[in-house]
């Protein structure tokens, strides 16, 4: 399977813009680059069913947590202007930075 490019990472804030946690926002907490999804802080909540294993201290019991959703369905906020954006690249100095397309501002810190 090949890896697809994103230009969403690890920690940034993202917005859903698809689905039934459409509005929401989130930092997201995993990137899956294989299958090309995101899993997103407090969005696509799916209940789990968890037996438990007192070595690892697990309390079993029905488990709510954060669900893996498409890349697709999340737009990145510019932490500038607030916004949901596409992303673009510009060369600052050395290195290649992702720019808000609604501002023109830097996004990575």
């Amino acid at each position: 399977m090949s890896r697809l490019q994103t230009p969403i990472r690890r920690n940034d804030t993202v917005t859903v813009t698809a689905g039934k946690d459409r509005g929401k926002r989130g930092r997201v907490l995993r990137l899956l680059p294989t299958t090309n999804r995101v899993v997103v802080e407090g969005v696509n909540l799916i209940k789990r069913h968890t037996r438990p294993n007192p070595q690892r201290n697990i309390q079993g019991g029905i488990v709510e947590r954060e669900g893996a959703m498409h890349a697709s369905n999340v737009q990145l906020v510019c932490p500038e202007c607030g916004k949901a954006t596409r992303v673009g690249h510009r060369v600052q100095g050395d290195r290649k930075v992702r720019i808000c397309r609604k501002c023109e501002g830097v996004v990575d810190k």
